[in-house]
């Protein structure tokens, strides 16, 4: 067993080492089926990893806006459920798309749920944080809040790329390359910044 988890992750940092942009990566959508990110080529993207019962999950409200006010520009939020914070994502894909549309109205992309850390994460994930890693929360309580919780279970947590918690966002510029990455203490008015800037390069 211990040999097979070697291979396997080995074989997820080949896969992740050997892509230069987001477009060579396959997903399972929301009905999982094996679809491309290859599909969205040339347009800007902010891909975020979610949960329904996360004290973020307000957000869902902030991200649609975004979605709404830029996606005529060629930009789109890829979302992307995940229960390893928390156990915060709990049901099915369609469980949680019904629960996002009946209370935030969200019309951007929603794929099946993933792993974002650890043996078994997404080969994109892997990706993602080689290229953009952990650099603090910033300031104020919710930062400070997440960083003591994080270093109870772990004093060394900052020191890693590790994807910390649910509506951690990364975003891609026109070309698959990624540009930022954004934690879920900041402010979502830096975000848009970030996106309405990339659009008009």
């Amino acid at each position: 067993m211990k040999r097979f988890l070697v291979v396997f992750l080995a074989f997820v940092a080949l896969t992740a080492s050997a892509q230069s942009d987001v477009y060579g990566f396959k997903v399972a959508d929301e009905n999982n089926k094996e679809v491309s990110l290859g599909q969205w080529k040339g347009k800007v993207l902010l891909i975020v990893n979610t949960a329904t019962k996360c004290g973020f999950t307000p957000q869902y409200k902030e991200l649609e806006a975004l979605y709404q006010k830029y996606q005529a520009e060629g930009f789109c939020i890829l979302d992307f459920p995940c229960n390893q914070f928390g156990q915060q994502a709990p049901g099915s894909a369609a469980e949680i798309h019904q629960f996002c549309t009946a209370n935030f109205d969200v019309h951007f992309p929603q794929f099946a749920k993933i792993e974002v850390n650890g043996p078994h994460e997404s080969p994109l994930y892997s990706y993602l944080k080689r290229e953009a890693g952990f650099v603090g929360f910033g300031f104020g309580k919710k930062a400070e809040f997440m960083d003591k919780m994080l270093k109870k279970s772990d004093p060394m947590y900052a020191s890693k790329p590790d994807i910390k918690w649910n509506f951690t966002k990364i975003l891609i510029d026109r070309k698959g390359k990624v540009i930022a990455r954004f934690e879920p203490t900041v402010d979502m008015k830096e975000v848009e910044e970030a996106v309405a800037k990339l659009l008009k390069d």
